[in-house]
């Protein structure tokens, strides 16, 4: 039996480590991606575009892409479908984009078969393999150990070879609050997966959607799509920061503008409040929502937010950081 690979934390902290290979800017790093959308909801046209532009080494949605071998297992569309999206999405096609329209299973070789490809093509840097149902024994035994076995294989595919492979995937019908609780299949597809993308339409006629993206080594982030002349366009991206302040109460910026012209103040909640003459928000709601925003919002506006007691009530401390040209400035003023 092999032993634990120990790894000493003190050594670790010191380590000098590669940060992880993106083929796509920001989004797809070496690794296992699950790429998930309701049937016909445009996934593999969005798959195609994006293998002709890796493959190119074009940038999409002003995303920069890494010039490589990608392998496309398309594995629902006939030849002559392929070959009509490819006259409709690019006049002229690089050699580095490998079409396959069959392949073995997970459990039936499928790993043998692109450890070969790989071989033959060195540079491949990218798989996508559309769709995952394909390449997976066909059982109605639908449980966590498979489903995360499965995945795992490829992931560990993926890691060894230090490439990407996105899985395309289907959602569920029913709604959830949670969109990435809409993935079919057990919670051990999504546990396995490195990057968990989601495209959805609001409604099957809409020309736009969203496309939801998280992962261990990705941002929180989302991308406003149109679908025009068979391509999603982007038309807005926000991430996980511009998210947040889409949530910055109005307050917070009542406290940013206060502290301008100052360089600390210390008082309770309540005379903040007075002072803001704001009368819907509790001195409890504006404490939290301090705390909540400091980091986010407040420390972007250069102040600091913290909290004290004496021997009457809790107080609030807000103090301004200057940089060093503000404080330079500060003094010659003085």
């Amino acid at each position: 039996m092999k032993g634990l690979e120990i790894i000493n934390a003190d050594t670790l902290l010191y380590t000098t480590i590669e940060e992880p290979d993106y083929i796509v800017e920001d989004i797809i790093p070496t690794g296992l991606h699950l790429f998930c959308g309701a049937s016909k909801v445009g996934k593999s046209w969005l798959m195609l575009d994006l293998s002709i532009k890796v493959s190119k080494g074009e940038p999409i949605w002003n995303l920069k892409t890494k010039k490589c071998d990608v392998l496309y297992l398309c594995l629902e569309d006939t030849k002559q479908r392929l070959q009509q999206r490819l006259f409709t999405l690019t006049d002229e096609i690089s050699s580095n984009l490998h079409l396959v329209k069959f392949s073995n299973t997970i459990s039936d070789g499928l790993i043998i078969q692109l450890q070969d490809a790989i071989k033959r093509y060195p540079n491949i840097k990218l798989i996508i393999i559309d769709t995952l149902q394909k390449i997976r024994k066909q059982s109605n035994d639908i449980n966590y150990s498979n489903d995360y076995g499965d995945i795992s294989i490829l992931k560990d595919f993926a890691d060894k070879n230090k490439l990407a492979i996105i899985l395309v995937h289907h959602l569920r019908k029913q709604n959830d609050n949670d969109v990435f609780n809409r993935i079919s299949g057990t919670t051990g597809i999504m546990g396995s997966s490195d990057t968990i993308f989601i495209l959805e339409k609001k409604s099957r006629e809409d020309s736009t959607a969203t496309l939801y993206v998280t992962g261990r080594d990705v941002e929180y982030q989302t991308f406003t799509l149109r679908f025009e002349k068979c391509r999603w366009i982007l038309l807005e991206r926000s991430s996980q920061k511009d998210l947040e302040k889409k949530n910055v109460p109005n307050i917070i910026y009542d406290v940013i503008n206060f502290m301008q012209d100052k360089t600390e103040w210390i008082g309770s909640a309540t005379e903040l409040l007075k002072i803001l003459q704001v009368k819907d928000t509790t001195p409890q709601l504006l404490t939290k929502q301090l705390n909540e925003f400091r980091l986010i919002t407040l420390r972007d506006y250069n102040i600091e937010f913290e909290t004290s007691r004496n021997s009457q009530t809790r107080l609030i401390v807000l103090k301004r950081i200057f940089k060093e040209d503000e404080q330079i400035k500060l003094n010659d003023d003085e």
